[in-house]
Formats: structure tokens, C-alpha cells, sequence
């Protein structure tokens, strides 16, 4: 039997039938889209192939299991899998780089230093505050947005959720984006704010 001629449906019926061949037929036959579509997502070759490695493991598990139920959707239905493994690769991976504004050692936008009166204080803060307006121009536009609307406009978040239409669990998690890219930028750049 020539595997390379028969449909997605069919491998995965001879498959399920006892061909373990049919399975890698269908692998390779769909290699290169699932494997840059993962590598558009995660700018990895590397880590691109160990989700491309995890999503298969996980296809052949469902399979055994009886979880197939989209016939003829078969890389639609490994996509969403592949999606799901990248979305699980980057919560681990925040998971792992959380910082907290105590582990940071400051709140970049809430300095006690900032309230200070004299001129030195005053040319410091000034010098700070051009300092961090110009990495906010760097965050993406989301993030941007609501650091903008926050402190420099001083919306409430619930304000800023009602101008960017969206819920204030999203306004809130744009802000903690924003300020952990704002910390790395910060590091990288090797600020001193204070």
C-alpha cells in the first residue's frame, strides 16, 4: 500500500488500525507548516522543535485515546494543539521570569524621589522622568497606551478600560507587561533611578 497516497483521514484510519507508519507519513507530510507556524510564535528554532516534539506526543496521545473527532480537519485540529503548547511554553516561561517590584528593589514609576523639592532633586527627577518617557515609546503600542493613560493622564484603570474598550483585567495586565519590559529596558540599558 503506497501511505503517501492516501488522504489525512485515511493514514489516520490505517493508523488507528494498527499501521504505526501511516502516523509518520502524516507527520512528515504536515512537518513544515506545523513547524513554522511554532517557530513564527516562539523566534526559536530550537524551541520550535521541542514544541514540535510535544504537540506530536500529545496527537498520537489523543489519538490512542479516541480524542480525533474532526474528520478531515486533521492540521487544523494539530494547529490548535501546537497553539496550545506554545501558549503553555510562554506561561512557563513568565512563570519562570516573574519579578517583583521587591525583587526589583523600586517601583520605577512611583519613586519617593520624584516628590522632592529641591533643584537638584528637581534636574534628577526631570532627567528620570525623560529617561523612562523615552523607553515607554518603546513598548508596544497595548502596553504604551495604558502607561500613557495612567500616568500621565492619570485615568483610573477602570477608565482606561471604558476608552480602549476593553475588560480592566486586560487594561491591568497591559500595565504589568508594561513595566516588566520597562524593567528589562531598564537593565539593559543599566538606568540608575534614583
Amino acid at each position: 500500500m503506497n501511505l503517501k497516497a492516501l488522504s489525512d483521514q485515511e493514514l489516520l484510519n490505517t493508523y488507528l488500525a494498527g499501521n504505526e507508519s501511516a502516523i509518520s507519513v502524516l507527520i512528515d507530510r504536515h512537518r513544515k507548516r506545523i513547524s513554522d507556524y511554532i517557530y513564527m510564535m516562539v523566534k526559536s528554532r530550537d524551541v520550535a522543535d521541542d514544541i514540535f516534539q510535544e504537540t506530536f506526543i500529545k496527537v498520537i496521545r489523543f489519538l490512542g485515546e479516541g480524542r480525533y473527532t474532526e474528520s478531515g480537519r486533521f492540521l487544523s485540529w494539530v494547529l490548535r494543539i501546537a497553539h496550545n503548547q506554545v501558549i503553555d511554553h510562554f506561561r512557563q516561561q513568565k512563570m519562570q521570569n516573574n519579578v517583583t517590584e521587591t525583587d526589583a528593589g523600586y517601583d520605577i514609576l512611583n519613586c519617593r524621589k520624584f516628590s522632592d523639592h529641591t533643584i537638584e532633586d528637581r534636574l534628577v527627577t526631570e532627567q528620570i522622568e525623560s529617561d523612562i518617557r523615552k523607553l515607554v515609546d518603546h513598548l508596544p503600542e497595548e502596553q504604551k497606551e495604558v502607561v500613557m493613560m495612567r500616568y500621565y493622564s492619570n485615568l483610573s484603570f477602570k477608565e482606561i478600560a471604558e476608552q480602549t474598550n476593553v475588560s480592566i483585567n486586560t487594561a491591568l495586565g497591559r500595565m504589568r507587561y508594561a513595566l516588566i519590559n520597562l524593567r528589562k529596558m531598564i537593565q539593559e540599558k543599566q538606568l540608575i533611578l534614583s
